[in-house]
């Protein structure tokens, strides 16, 4: 299952992660700190289950959840809250949530809660190839939520390599190269203030994201090529992505030889990115 994490404190989707991905065929693919952002991604991403938090500081998580619904997402939504009001909660069913789990996060509770939705959600496969066949049809086969669906999971595994798959500015590169792949474009094509609906400020702030995954990459690859000198696959990737001579320099700057380590470009991270 995938699942997206919208919270403003940043500690409860960490924590939400560690438990969800400890059964390994639950993969987090993106996580939000306001709606706003939440609302961005999950225009490009293929999402099973939605965990959001009721309270956010820009957008209630019901509101949030009515213009996810208004948009015939397929996701199921579970609602995370310290909030026991009677009233909130009738009104969070009635936006089309499946369930609460309260604050302090229990490992129990997410774990019991998360496998009945997924059960759900398996069980309505199910009942629609079992109805496929009465019909006299081949088993449906779901529709792709996007026609690039097996790119942008290579995109996420790449990701996972680098060690940034659950940074924050992670949502925002695989965003990015949906946009790339959709619209045919290169990095340097994008017009971020018409795709994205945002200000130059906004902009700035979703780049500085961006820079600090990418950096965290950038290191985490030195090492690995550290590791395992001489592979040529590995010193091929280093180039596409950041350039072999950053990533060398990275290299000597964990060693202690360089005051200074790489430098990165976005152009050339998601440019190499997208056609590895």
């Amino acid at each position: 299952m995938n699942f997206y994490i919208i919270d403003d404190d940043p500690a409860i989707p960490l924590v939400l992660q560690q438990i969800l991905e400890k059964e390994a065929t639950n993969t987090v693919v993106g996580i939000a700190h306001t709606a706003q952002q939440a609302l961005h991604d999950l225009l490009f991403m293929h999402v099973d289950i939605i965990l959001i938090d009721l309270l956010l500081p820009d957008l209630s998580g019901i509101n949030l959840v009515q213009q996810l619904k208004a948009r015939n997402t397929q996701s199921r939504f579970i609602m995370i809250s310290q909030v026991r009001d009677a009233d909130l909660r009738a009104e969070a069913y009635q936006a089309g949530i499946e369930f609460f789990i309260d604050k302090p996060i229990n490992v129990i509770e997410v774990k019991m809660i998360v496998e009945k939705v997924a059960q759900s959600i398996q069980m309505t496969r199910q009942l629609t190839d079992i109805q496929s066949l009465v019909d006299g049809h081949l088993p449906a086969q779901p529709l792709p939520v996007n026609p690039h669906q097996d790119e942008k999971d290579r995109i996420l595994s790449i990701l996972k390599i680098l060690g940034i798959s659950s940074e924050a500015g992670s949502a925002d590169i695989l965003s990015v190269c949906q946009l790339m792949l959709d619209q045919q474009l290169s990095f340097r094509e994008i017009d971020f203030h018409q795709a994205y609906h945002i200000t130059d400020h906004e902009k700035k702030i979703m780049f500085q994201r961006i820079r600090r995954a990418i950096k965290v990459g950038l290191t985490n690859f030195a090492h690995l090529c550290m590791d395992n000198m001489g592979d040529e696959i590995i010193v091929e990737r280093a180039n596409l992505l950041f350039e072999y001579k950053n990533v060398r320099n990275e290299m000597l700057y964990l060693e202690g030889t360089r005051q200074t380590g790489g430098k990165t470009s976005l152009q050339h991270f998601f440019d190499g990115l997208v056609q590895t």
